[in-house]
């Protein structure tokens, strides 16, 4: 045994310890700066580069001509809606809708549009800088709304007939298609109810089903003025739907605003007048639910009143057989329409196309009949089909106001 190991101290080996490698900086220490670089990178990066979309997709889409170098400044639209907060008929003036101001007087007059071109907005992609380009041969179909059909309410614009007699009813109307080459058949007017809710739904009415096709919006969607608009310009006519008390109210309840039979004249006008600032360019009323409120007259009569004094017409939905909206209107002198078959009270694919033959019968018979749905996938898709084929059975879809403002056939 050698002289170091016995001069060792006991437990420790006299061969000389080696030491670890170590680093000298943590694995969590490194991750933090790492971090701390891309966050810098990011932040130089934003200051540096000049982006104003911040990253957003970009098309571009060459127009074949120089956009003009100068030209009249563009108008600012001021939209036709008022207020949209509600604080009842009997709200203090404070609280009302503030006095229009006085517009200005425009510096100078602007030209003229042509009805054939079409404006397009160009953006660079670069300095985000907008440029309004005007296309000739491009028709606008935009629906525009007639601006003298509107009067200033507490809540907003609503319809009226016009100083020089010009109704909603007539101008915002559409004209049916005759059938190519052959003598008149017998007309149906579809309505679809419930449009606006849903904008997935209401697109879809407004894709696949022909023009001639009523829609009919409640008043409540996020963005059923944009809808309204959309529906028009693909040439199709718009009601507003009105909420009206059930039998069953408030457990059933239509919504906000609803029309109740136990409310004043006076606060049932003002709650139509509330509906009728929601949206513009419809021809007419129809009733949302409402079988309490249709069969009480004292309740109806002033309603209808109103909305004939407005220049529109009334459609009934016929869901209650014990309506009276058909013989007060007669008595106002207001255009009136009732739909004899609810399409998809049932809503499965046969129910619909035997509602559908049904209706088409009618219309035979009579010369003219009206049919209602609900939006429904169901039911758009099926009245889209039955409408392709319509034609060529003889029979004329037509709008509401054809079958509303018209004599019907005998």
């Amino acid at each position: 045994m050698a002289d170091d190991e016995l001069s060792a101290p006991l437990g420790k080996s006299a061969k000389k310890e080696q030491r670890r490698f170590r680093l000298p900086i943590r694995i969590p220490h490194m991750i933090a700066g790492l971090l701390g670089l891309f966050v810098l990178a990011c932040t130089a990066w934003a200051l540096m580069v000049d982006d104003p979309f911040g990253g957003e997709p970009i098309a571009v889409v060459a127009t074949g001509f120089d956009p003009p170098k100068s030209g009249p400044a563009l108008p600012t639209v001021v939209s036709a809606q008022g207020p949209r907060s509600y604080d009842g008929p009997d709200a203090p003036a404070s609280k009302q809708a503030p006095a229009a101001t006085p517009a200005q007087p425009a510096a100078a007059p602007l030209p003229a549009a042509n009805p054939n071109t079409k404006t397009v907005t160009i953006i660079d992609g670069s300095t985000g800088k907008r440029q309004e380009v005007p296309i000739s041969g491009a028709r606008d179909i935009r629906a525009p709304l007639e601006q003298r059909l509107l009067e200033t309410s507490r809540h907003g614009a609503i319809p009226r007939i016009a100083p020089d007699g010009a109704r909603p009813a007539e101008l915002y109307a559409r004209a049916a298609a005759p059938l190519q080459g052959k003598k008149e058949g017998p007309r149906v007017a579809i309505v679809i109810g419930g449009l606006g809710v849903s904008a997935n739904v209401t697109r879809q009415a407004t894709e696949k089903l022909p023009g001639p096709v009523t829609f009919a919006f409640t008043p409540y969607g996020t963005d059923v003025e944009g809808m309204v608009t959309s529906a028009r310009a693909a040439g199709h006519e718009v009601l507003l739907q009105a909420p009206m008390e059930p039998f069953d109210y408030p457990d059933n309840d239509p919504g906000p605003q609803t029309l109740l039979t136990t409310l004043s004249l006076d606060q049932n006008t003002d709650r139509l007048h509330w509906l009728m600032s929601r949206f513009q360019g419809y021809v007419g009323i129809a009733n949302y639910m409402g079988a309490r409120f249709t069969s009480t007259e004292a309740a109806l009569a002033p309603v209808l009143k109103e909305v004939s004094r407005r220049g529109l017409i009334y459609v009934d939905d016929g869901s209650s057989p014990r309506s009276l909206a058909g013989q007060i209107a007669s008595a106002n002198n207001l255009p009136f329409a009732r739909a004899e078959i609810l399409l998809d009270a049932v809503t499965t694919t046969a129910h619909i196309d035997r509602a559908l033959a049904r209706l088409e019968a009618l219309a035979r018979e009579h010369g003219s009949a009206v049919g209602m749905a609900s939006a429904l996938p169901a039911s758009i898709e099926r009245i889209a089909q039955w409408a392709k084929a319509a034609e060529g059975r003889g029979i004329v879809l037509v709008p509401i106001t054809a079958v509303a403002i018209k004599p019907k056939s005998s």
